[in-house]
Protein backbone atom coordinates (compact mmCIF):
# COMPACT_ATOMS: atom_id res chain seq x y z
CA UNK A 1 0.00 0.00 0.00
CA UNK A 2 1.37 3.44 -0.87
CA UNK A 3 1.37 6.37 1.53
CA UNK A 4 -0.91 8.32 -0.70
CA UNK A 5 -3.28 5.15 -0.44
CA UNK A 6 -2.77 4.96 3.47
CA UNK A 7 -3.21 8.29 3.81
CA UNK A 8 -6.57 8.18 1.97
CA UNK A 9 -7.50 4.88 4.31
CA UNK A 10 -6.85 6.66 7.21
CA UNK A 11 -9.08 9.95 6.31
CA UNK A 12 -12.08 7.52 5.16
CA UNK A 13 -11.77 5.32 8.14
CA UNK A 14 -12.59 8.73 10.11
CA UNK A 15 -15.21 9.96 8.17
CA UNK A 16 -16.82 6.69 7.83
CA UNK A 17 -17.00 6.51 11.85
CA UNK A 18 -18.12 10.41 12.10
CA UNK A 19 -21.25 9.32 9.82
CA UNK A 20 -21.89 6.15 11.44
CA UNK A 21 -24.64 7.63 13.02
CA UNK A 22 -24.58 5.11 16.02
CA UNK A 23 -27.46 5.19 18.85
CA UNK A 24 -25.36 5.13 22.21
CA UNK A 25 -26.21 2.94 25.16
CA UNK A 26 -28.95 4.20 27.81
CA UNK A 27 -29.44 1.69 30.18
CA UNK A 28 -28.37 0.73 33.67
CA UNK A 29 -26.03 -1.97 32.72
CA UNK A 30 -23.48 -3.76 35.15
CA UNK A 31 -19.70 -3.15 35.54
CA UNK A 32 -20.07 -0.76 32.45
CA UNK A 33 -16.77 1.13 31.72
CA UNK A 34 -15.64 3.87 29.13
CA UNK A 35 -12.28 3.11 27.04
CA UNK A 36 -10.03 6.28 28.19
CA UNK A 37 -7.22 6.80 26.34
CA UNK A 38 -5.90 3.65 24.15
CA UNK A 39 -2.70 2.42 24.62
CA UNK A 40 -0.29 -0.59 23.61
CA UNK A 41 -1.19 -3.55 25.96
CA UNK A 42 2.56 -5.03 26.20
CA UNK A 43 4.24 -1.46 26.59
CA UNK A 44 1.85 0.57 28.63
CA UNK A 45 2.55 3.66 26.40
CA UNK A 46 -0.47 6.41 25.28
CA UNK A 47 -1.16 6.08 21.63
CA UNK A 48 -0.15 9.32 19.83
CA UNK A 49 -1.55 11.20 17.18
CA UNK A 50 -3.94 9.98 14.84
CA UNK A 51 -4.03 6.70 16.35
CA UNK A 52 -5.87 8.11 18.93
CA UNK A 53 -8.88 9.07 16.94
CA UNK A 54 -8.66 5.91 15.47
CA UNK A 55 -8.91 3.76 18.39
CA UNK A 56 -10.90 5.81 20.47
CA UNK A 57 -13.58 6.46 17.61
CA UNK A 58 -13.52 2.37 17.04
CA UNK A 59 -14.00 1.18 20.94
CA UNK A 60 -17.11 3.93 21.17
CA UNK A 61 -18.79 2.42 17.77
CA UNK A 62 -18.07 -1.28 18.65
CA UNK A 63 -18.89 -0.33 22.70
CA UNK A 64 -15.45 -1.55 24.07
CA UNK A 65 -14.61 -0.76 27.69
CA UNK A 66 -10.93 -1.22 27.95
CA UNK A 67 -8.11 1.02 26.21
CA UNK A 68 -5.45 -1.41 25.51
CA UNK A 69 -5.23 -2.77 22.33
CA UNK A 70 -2.45 -5.55 21.27
CA UNK A 71 -1.73 -7.15 18.17
CA UNK A 72 -2.52 -10.40 17.00
CA UNK A 73 0.82 -11.86 17.65
CA UNK A 74 1.00 -10.27 21.28
CA UNK A 75 -2.12 -11.79 22.44
CA UNK A 76 -0.91 -14.81 20.90
CA UNK A 77 2.08 -14.34 22.99
CA UNK A 78 -0.38 -13.94 26.61
CA UNK A 79 -1.53 -17.19 25.48
CA UNK A 80 -4.73 -15.55 24.06
CA UNK A 81 -6.28 -15.87 20.83
CA UNK A 82 -8.70 -13.51 18.51
CA UNK A 83 -12.40 -14.21 19.38
CA UNK A 84 -14.26 -15.47 16.08
CA UNK A 85 -15.65 -13.15 13.73
CA UNK A 86 -13.85 -10.36 15.48
CA UNK A 87 -12.09 -7.64 13.26
CA UNK A 88 -8.71 -5.74 13.77
CA UNK A 89 -8.46 -1.93 13.90
CA UNK A 90 -5.08 -0.29 12.09
CA UNK A 91 -3.03 2.02 13.21
CA UNK A 92 -0.13 3.94 11.68
CA UNK A 93 3.40 4.93 12.62
CA UNK A 94 6.28 6.48 11.14
CA UNK A 95 9.55 4.12 9.72
CA UNK A 96 12.65 6.03 8.80
CA UNK A 97 14.39 4.66 5.26
CA UNK A 98 17.64 5.26 3.93
CA UNK A 99 18.18 6.81 0.85
CA UNK A 100 20.36 9.08 -1.43
CA UNK A 101 19.40 13.09 -1.67
CA UNK A 102 18.88 13.33 -5.58
CA UNK A 103 20.62 17.08 -5.43
CA UNK A 104 23.29 16.39 -3.40
CA UNK A 105 24.15 12.72 -3.81
CA UNK A 106 23.93 12.27 0.04
CA UNK A 107 22.54 9.28 2.12
CA UNK A 108 19.37 10.88 3.83
CA UNK A 109 16.22 9.32 5.97
CA UNK A 110 13.12 9.84 4.62
CA UNK A 111 9.95 9.40 6.73
CA UNK A 112 7.71 6.85 5.46
CA UNK A 113 3.92 6.19 6.62
CA UNK A 114 3.18 2.42 7.60
CA UNK A 115 0.72 0.73 9.63
CA UNK A 116 -0.08 -2.20 11.43
CA UNK A 117 -3.51 -4.43 12.74
CA UNK A 118 -4.51 -4.14 16.21
CA UNK A 119 -7.68 -6.17 18.15
CA UNK A 120 -9.48 -4.54 21.88
CA UNK A 121 -8.07 -6.66 24.81
CA UNK A 122 -12.03 -7.09 24.60
CA UNK A 123 -11.76 -8.42 21.66
CA UNK A 124 -8.94 -11.35 22.82
CA UNK A 125 -10.21 -15.09 25.22
CA UNK A 126 -7.93 -15.76 27.60
CA UNK A 127 -6.29 -13.17 28.83
CA UNK A 128 -6.86 -10.60 32.03
CA UNK A 129 -7.70 -7.06 31.10
CA UNK A 130 -5.87 -4.46 33.07
CA UNK A 131 -8.85 -2.28 33.42
CA UNK A 132 -11.58 -4.65 33.17
CA UNK A 133 -14.46 -3.27 35.80
CA UNK A 134 -15.29 -6.22 38.21
CA UNK A 135 -19.25 -7.26 38.61
CA UNK A 136 -21.68 -10.12 40.28
CA UNK A 137 -23.80 -11.27 36.88
CA UNK A 138 -27.14 -11.24 37.71
CA UNK A 139 -29.09 -14.75 37.53
CA UNK A 140 -31.31 -14.03 34.20
CA UNK A 141 -34.41 -15.18 34.08
CA UNK A 142 -36.17 -15.00 30.35
CA UNK A 143 -39.30 -13.29 30.96
CA UNK A 144 -41.78 -15.26 28.74
CA UNK A 145 -44.21 -12.53 27.42
CA UNK A 146 -41.34 -9.95 26.20
CA UNK A 147 -39.78 -13.10 24.59
CA UNK A 148 -42.38 -13.91 22.33
CA UNK A 149 -43.00 -9.61 21.49
CA UNK A 150 -39.03 -9.82 20.50
CA UNK A 151 -39.42 -12.90 18.85
CA UNK A 152 -42.15 -11.61 16.55
CA UNK A 153 -40.21 -8.77 14.90
CA UNK A 154 -40.12 -10.52 11.41
CA UNK A 155 -37.17 -9.24 9.21
CA UNK A 156 -35.65 -7.33 12.32
CA UNK A 157 -32.00 -6.91 12.35
CA UNK A 158 -29.54 -8.96 14.20
CA UNK A 159 -28.77 -9.07 17.59
CA UNK A 160 -25.28 -9.42 18.81
CA UNK A 161 -24.69 -9.89 22.63
CA UNK A 162 -20.73 -9.24 23.69
CA UNK A 163 -19.55 -5.53 25.25
CA UNK A 164 -20.65 -2.96 27.77
CA UNK A 165 -22.38 -0.91 25.49
CA UNK A 166 -25.99 -1.15 24.31
CA UNK A 167 -26.88 0.61 20.63
CA UNK A 168 -28.65 -0.13 17.36
CA UNK A 169 -25.82 0.30 14.05
CA UNK A 170 -28.28 2.01 11.08
CA UNK A 171 -25.27 1.54 8.76
CA UNK A 172 -24.87 -2.33 9.39
CA UNK A 173 -28.77 -2.69 10.51
CA UNK A 174 -27.74 -4.67 13.49
CA UNK A 175 -28.59 -4.09 17.17
CA UNK A 176 -25.89 -5.12 19.91
CA UNK A 177 -26.67 -5.73 23.67
CA UNK A 178 -24.11 -6.72 26.34
CA UNK A 179 -24.97 -10.17 27.78
CA UNK A 180 -28.29 -10.15 29.87
CA UNK A 181 -26.14 -11.04 33.31
CA UNK A 182 -25.06 -7.74 32.82
CA UNK A 183 -28.29 -6.11 32.96
CA UNK A 184 -29.44 -4.59 36.78
CA UNK A 185 -32.60 -6.88 35.88
CA UNK A 186 -34.20 -8.94 33.89
CA UNK A 187 -36.57 -6.84 32.92
CA UNK A 188 -34.00 -3.57 32.21
CA UNK A 189 -32.43 -5.84 29.87
CA UNK A 190 -35.71 -6.58 27.72
CA UNK A 191 -36.48 -3.11 28.35
CA UNK A 192 -33.31 -2.22 26.35
CA UNK A 193 -33.83 -4.40 23.84
CA UNK A 194 -37.02 -3.16 23.05
CA UNK A 195 -35.62 0.42 22.74
CA UNK A 196 -33.02 -0.77 20.33
CA UNK A 197 -35.06 -2.57 18.18
CA UNK A 198 -37.69 0.85 18.42
CA UNK A 199 -34.54 2.51 16.99
CA UNK A 200 -34.03 -0.15 14.24
CA UNK A 201 -38.04 0.22 12.57
CA UNK A 202 -36.89 3.68 11.50
CA UNK A 203 -34.58 1.87 8.65
CA UNK A 204 -35.08 2.82 5.52
CA UNK A 205 -36.31 -0.68 4.49
CA UNK A 206 -39.51 -0.67 7.80
CA UNK A 207 -40.72 2.92 9.20
CA UNK A 208 -37.78 5.31 7.19
CA UNK A 209 -37.35 7.76 9.56
CA UNK A 210 -34.08 8.23 7.56
CA UNK A 211 -31.41 6.50 10.60
CA UNK A 212 -29.84 5.16 7.70
CA UNK A 213 -29.94 7.23 4.47
CA UNK A 214 -29.62 10.70 7.13
CA UNK A 215 -28.04 9.96 10.17
CA UNK A 216 -29.04 13.16 12.73
CA UNK A 217 -26.01 14.73 14.35
CA UNK A 218 -25.94 13.77 17.96
CA UNK A 219 -27.45 16.28 20.32
CA UNK A 220 -29.69 17.92 17.68
CA UNK A 221 -33.59 18.18 17.80
CA UNK A 222 -34.03 15.72 15.19
CA UNK A 223 -31.77 12.95 17.03
CA UNK A 224 -33.58 13.96 20.64
CA UNK A 225 -36.95 13.29 18.73
CA UNK A 226 -35.77 9.78 17.19
CA UNK A 227 -34.40 8.77 20.81
CA UNK A 228 -38.15 10.15 22.54
CA UNK A 229 -39.89 8.04 20.25
CA UNK A 230 -37.57 4.54 20.82
CA UNK A 231 -38.14 5.07 24.61
CA UNK A 232 -41.89 5.90 23.97
CA UNK A 233 -42.19 2.62 21.84
CA UNK A 234 -40.23 0.43 24.29
CA UNK A 235 -42.40 1.94 27.24
CA UNK A 236 -45.06 0.48 25.13
CA UNK A 237 -43.68 -2.60 24.92
CA UNK A 238 -42.97 -3.28 28.62
CA UNK A 239 -46.66 -2.68 29.20
CA UNK A 240 -47.79 -5.44 26.57
CA UNK A 241 -45.01 -7.98 27.86
CA UNK A 242 -46.63 -6.86 31.70
CA UNK A 243 -42.93 -5.60 33.15
CA UNK A 244 -43.71 -1.32 32.66
CA UNK A 245 -43.91 -0.87 36.63
CA UNK A 246 -40.51 -2.31 37.16
CA UNK A 247 -38.67 -0.20 34.74
CA UNK A 248 -41.17 3.15 34.65
CA UNK A 249 -39.13 5.13 36.88
CA UNK A 250 -35.90 5.01 34.57
CA UNK A 251 -37.42 5.35 31.30
CA UNK A 252 -39.44 9.05 32.65
CA UNK A 253 -35.92 10.03 34.23
CA UNK A 254 -34.68 9.07 30.82
CA UNK A 255 -37.46 10.61 28.64
CA UNK A 256 -37.13 14.16 30.67
CA UNK A 257 -33.44 14.31 30.06
CA UNK A 258 -33.90 14.06 26.23
CA UNK A 259 -37.19 16.97 26.99
CA UNK A 260 -34.47 19.34 28.24
CA UNK A 261 -32.52 19.35 25.35
CA UNK A 262 -35.14 19.78 22.58
CA UNK A 263 -36.84 22.62 21.42
CA UNK A 264 -40.20 24.21 22.48
CA UNK A 265 -42.39 22.40 19.72
CA UNK A 266 -46.33 21.67 21.47
CA UNK A 267 -46.69 19.32 18.81
CA UNK A 268 -43.57 17.15 19.69
CA UNK A 269 -45.16 14.47 22.05
CA UNK A 270 -47.85 13.66 20.46
CA UNK A 271 -46.03 13.53 16.91
CA UNK A 272 -43.46 11.13 19.01
CA UNK A 273 -46.02 9.31 20.47
CA UNK A 274 -48.11 8.18 17.21
CA UNK A 275 -44.23 7.44 15.37
CA UNK A 276 -43.51 5.31 18.60
CA UNK A 277 -46.91 3.34 18.31
CA UNK A 278 -45.75 2.71 14.67
CA UNK A 279 -42.75 1.50 15.53
CA UNK A 280 -44.44 -0.52 18.19
CA UNK A 281 -46.93 -2.16 15.66
CA UNK A 282 -44.13 -3.39 13.71
CA UNK A 283 -42.16 -5.06 16.36
CA UNK A 284 -45.37 -6.79 17.03
CA UNK A 285 -46.60 -7.67 13.90
CA UNK A 286 -49.26 -5.53 13.64
CA UNK A 287 -48.63 -3.37 10.40
CA UNK A 288 -51.93 -2.15 9.02
CA UNK A 289 -52.73 1.20 9.25
CA UNK A 290 -53.99 2.31 12.87
CA UNK A 291 -54.72 5.42 14.84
Amino acid sequence: MSSFDLYQTVTDQIVAMLETGVVPWRSPILGRSKAGHPRNMNSGKECRGVNVFLLAFTAFARGYGSSYWLTFNQAKERGGSVKKGEKSSMVVFWKQYETIDRETGEPAKIPVMRYYNVFNAEQIDGIEIPDAVKFEPIEFHPIEAAERIANRYAGGPAITHGGQQAFYRPGTDTIHLPDPTRFASSEEYYSTLFHEQSHSTGHSSRLDRKLDTAPRPFGSPDYGKEELVAEMSAAFLCSYAGIQPTVIENQAAYLSGWLKQLKSDKKLVVSAAGQAQRAADWIRGERGERE
